[in-house]
């Protein structure tokens, strides 16, 4: 998937948001940019839940993962058994539904139009969950499925 430049800036205003904010996150973190902006955000008081689409037995703790989980701030959860090593797309996606299925509120910086997080973001809808989205052109079709915009520097849920 591309991210547009701007989704790219909003997303780390967003994560340095977050970092202050004091709220639990859940996500999959799996992407570089996911990855930045969980390391951005564990550098504040903020919980996080991190799903790898894999199993939790044979992973390697990054060492920025070390003092936030020994705080209790860090949980790792994992909804494959052992014999899942390696992500996979359809592992990933099925991580995204789980983790949407226990959020009572989703954030999506952004989506492709046609893509996986959109669909994502149309069931989440269906369901009734409150879906936000970064405020964006290319968010538009997030927002006319039924998503709330909302500023990177500026959270209200």
């Amino acid at each position: 998937m591309r991210c547009p430049g701007d989704a790219i800036l909003k997303t780390y205003d967003l994560a340095r948001t977050l970092r202050s904010a004091n709220v639990t996150l859940i996500g999959g973190f799996q992407s570089p940019m996911e990855k930045d902006f969980l390391d951005l955000v564990l550098r504040g008081p903020s919980s996080v839940v991190v799903c790898p689409a894999r199993d939790l037995g044979t992973m390697r703790i990054p060492k920025v993962w070390k003092n936030p989980l020994a705080e209790g701030r860090l949980l790792l959860l994992s909804f494959f058994d052992d014999s899942i090593r390696r992500p996979t797309a359809s592992l990933a996606a099925q991580r995204n539904a789980h983790v949407a299925a226990l959020a009572n509120r989703l954030l999506i910086a952004h989506a492709e139009q046609g893509g996986k997080t959109e669909n994502l973001c149309k069931d989440a809808l269906a369901q009734g969950k409150r879906v936000f989205v970064l405020d964006s052109l290319d968010n538009a079709h997030l927002l006319q499925l039924g998503a709330l915009p909302v500023q990177a520097d500026n959270l209200r849920f």
